[in-house]
């Protein structure tokens, strides 16, 4: 008999208790209803610089990634390419036109006539003049800090042999295999770095009008999906690669209504031009 009432007591708790917890739920997904701050989990989702600190200092610079890591972001992503004598360096363009004062593509410079030109053509902060970094600068500052870091392999448009092993080397060397994650357009450069490493992170780039989905990172192994913002909006994109375990992370955001959308659906990352805009708004919106 006692046994019996206890056990009716310990149900009616257990009620109570779901109850509670249900109460909770609900408050948490109106609290704060402008800023869109409920996702299941309670995950928060991640801002990463866009080449470094894009908005506050010369992209893909050193001094991008020092903004980048003094502002709080929680990862960078930048480029790399091979130069004429076989060195990786971080830069986005196939030509250095752009970004510096020099001309011509980044293949036909060897590293040390490329460290010659000026990288910081916008003078948009201090020193005026700033070199193109390798790879090897880059992860040598990243490593101090926590940041995840994405590199992009750019072979689209020029393939460059054997970048895919220099940049993995580069990585491992630095032990920072578990942060680094290898993301490209060219997804045979995703191949290629798969079948050198097979526990290298991948993600699969997409942008235009061409969509790739979960099930495609699925077969290749890559962890995560990587598509441009208005290409989330295409139903069942983000439900279906989380299904299926990969993870999405969208390029570029740069208005407070793509932001909200991508963390109202469950986005795992956003990669920003202005960091400390998008720190700031997260924040105010997650108090």
């Amino acid at each position: 008999m006692f046994g019996g009432t206890e056990a009716g007591g310990g149900k009616t708790k257990a009620r109570e208790k779901k109850v509670e917890v249900q109460k909770s739920v609900i408050e948490l997904k109106v609290l704060h209803k402008d800023c869109k701050q409920w996702k299941g989990g309670m995950v928060v989702m991640e801002i990463w610089g866009h080449r470094g600190a894009y908005h506050h200092a010369p992209e893909n610079t050193i001094y991008s990634f020092k903004k980048a890591i003094a502002l709080g972001a929680d990862g960078v992503e930048f480029d790399v390419q091979l130069t004429k004598d076989g060195e990786v360096v971080v830069i986005h363009d196939e030509r250095i036109d752009r970004v510096s004062n020099g001309t011509g593509l980044v293949k036909d410079y060897t590293l040390s006539e490329l460290k010659k030109i000026n990288f910081n053509k916008r003078g948009i902060s201090e020193p005026y003049f700033m070199e193109i970094p390798t790879l090897d600068e880059v992860l040598q500052l990243l490593a101090t800090s926590s940041l995840t870091i994405n590199i992009e392999l750019k072979t689209g448009i020029v393939y460059y042999e054997g970048i895919e092993q220099k940049t993995v080397d580069i990585v491992n060397k630095y032990g920072l295999a578990g942060r680094v994650l290898y993301a490209s357009f060219n997804h045979y450069s995703i191949r290629n770095v798969k079948e050198y490493d097979p526990s290298a992170n991948t993600a699969l780039l997409c942008g235009g009008g061409i969509i790739v989905t979960g099930e495609q990172c699925e077969k290749v192994g890559a962890v995560a999906l990587h598509p441009g913002i208005h290409q989330i909006r295409y139903p069942g994109l983000i439900e279906d690669s989380h299904n299926r375990g990969v993870k999405i992370h969208v390029w570029t955001v740069e208005s407070e209504e793509d932001f909200d959308y991508a963390e109202e659906h469950g986005v795992d990352a956003v990669i920003v031009n202005d960091i400390a805009k998008f720190k700031s708004y997260g924040k105010k919106c997650h108090q």
